[in-house]
């Protein structure tokens, strides 16, 4: 006994510095945004204690609204997206247990690119005049799209591009949950004469609902705060279309220097992701089996 005790006080003490640095690197960042979210930015760049002032100011932005809107638009669109193409080239991938090596890798590889490679290869691919979508969509009788460009068009398109880089990693997680199904279930529905479509909808879906809910917490923390891809391809725009949450904290502090005030909207925009991924981490203990 005393010397597991000896081995755990080792153990503590060896990970003590890592656990040090971690929490003072997400620790304090975080700490000092909610205080500088309780001070306004004066013209000469000075902060001075605003009490709530930033936040009851949120209730009247139309800007803070206009960007909540479009970032639950984004993400309810995204996700959804994601989780259907990511669960169907699971499935797929699953049953072509006979392709080679590299073309599964291929299949699942999107999500390694870095999203500023991502978002410049697809503005040129999505280039109104000269890229290749529109190319095709003539060469097929359709009209071209602005794409990127269109107010319309614009957050749907950026949930597609982000469907072509993350769905590969949804079919990661869901293709582990896949191999990890008891075969003795599969076994009873074959003898029982069950379809490939019952199969599916009464038995694989519903054990992987867990798993597909994994998944859906893992995507809701990026999906809510997602940056890079826009900044790379509109900035928010065209007319402001595009403008979620992040894009707007991050105009409000580094284009317009008011960084109390884009303090409180990161602060607003991290308890709109805490509160998400604990609704859906009770909802996916509510699914486990």
């Amino acid at each position: 006994m005393e010397k597991k005790n000896e081995a755990r006080l080792e153990l503590a003490s060896l990970s003590l510095p890592a656990m040090i640095y971690t929490i003072a690197m997400i620790g304090f960042p975080f700490i000092y945004t909610i205080w500088m979210s309780f001070h306004a930015t004066t013209a000469a760049q000075q902060l001075v204690f605003n009490g709530l002032g930033n936040y009851s100011h949120l209730v009247s932005d139309g800007e803070f609204w206009h960007g909540l809107v479009v970032t639950f638009y984004l993400y309810f669109l995204s996700l959804a997206l994601q989780l259907f193409f990511g669960t169907y080239l699971a499935l797929l991938l699953f049953r072509s247990k006979r392709l080679p090596g590299i073309v599964r890798s291929l299949f699942i590889s999107p999500f390694l690119i870095p999203g500023v490679v991502t978002g410049m290869m697809w503005l040129v691919i999505l280039d109104p005049s000269l890229g290749a979508a529109n190319y095709v969509l003539t060469s097929l009788g359709l009209p071209a799209s602005d794409w990127l460009a269109s107010p319309t068009w614009v957050v749907p398109t950026i949930a597609i591009i982000d469907t072509w880089q993350w769905a590969p990693y949804v079919a990661l997680i869901v293709l582990g949950g896949l191999q990890s199904l008891p075969p003795s279930v599969y076994e009873a529905a074959e003898i029982d004469g069950a379809s490939r479509r019952k199969v599916l909808f009464r038995i694989t879906l519903p054990l992987l609902l867990p798993t597909i809910m994994t998944a859906t917490i893992l995507r809701s923390v990026d999906l809510l705060r997602f940056f890079d891809l826009i900044y790379i391809t509109t900035q928010g725009g065209p007319a402001n279309a595009s403008d979620t949450l992040n894009i707007y904290g991050f105009r409000v502090g580094f284009e317009f220097f008011q960084f109390g005030y884009a303090s409180a909207l990161m602060v607003t925009l991290s308890v709109i992701v805490l509160g998400a991924v604990l609704i859906l981490n009770q909802l996916r203990n509510a699914v486990a089996w």
